[in-house]
């Protein structure tokens, strides 16, 4: 669940791209994640305790097997590599997000843009997000979910940022519909 939370953060924070102009290839989208009981962190704290304390060999695979699917996990967050195709941002479009999700632009004000969410997968998750872009090669975003953990409902609150890295995607590759 947690790295869906950061793929459909990641993908909900770019589509919001629809009002903008976005250049193709690949992008990293950097999270960082407060919940209100504080799961999300320690869960994340537990996965990147058991990584240190793999075989140098061991965390070396485990790393470029989630390299190669675009994830990156660090001290101060987590990290997504998204490829936008050509065709994607000639419509101003960006991968949809995995599940049973919709977005919504609420409201456009100069460079930023609002956005409200719903995901029905499970456990369902909702909320809103506020996205400011740099041009067609950043942005920022600040984002709550509202979600339900371990039968009990949460609060999330996500922080990110989003730059163009390069033209060429390498290996990761575009999200299909």
């Amino acid at each position: 669940m947690k790295t869906r939370l950061v793929l459909a953060g990641a993908v909900l924070a770019a589509a919001a791209t629809h009002a903008q102009s976005i250049k193709p290839g690949l992008w990293e989208h950097a999270f960082t994640i407060k919940s209100a009981s504080g799961q999300m962190e320690g869960a994340m704290a537990e996965m990147q305790k058991q990584m240190a304390a793999l075989p140098p060999d061991q965390r070396k695979m485990m790393e470029q097997m989630m390299a190669q699917q675009g994830v990156g996990m660090g001290p101060k967050g987590q990290s997504v590599k998204i490829c936008i195709t050509p065709e994607e941002a000639a419509r101003q479009e960006v991968p949809a997000a995995e599940g049973n999700c919709t977005q919504k632009v609420t409201q456009r004000s100069g460079s930023t843009i609002k956005v409200s969410f719903s995901c029905a997968d499970k456990p369902p998750s909702s909320g809103e997000a506020e996205i400011t872009f740099q041009g067609a090669t950043a942005y920022t975003s600040k984002a709550v979910v509202r979600t339900t953990v371990d039968g009990k409902p949460e609060r999330m609150d996500m922080t990110s940022n989003g730059k163009w890295l390069s033209a060429d995607c390498g290996a990761v590759k575009p999200v299909r519909r």
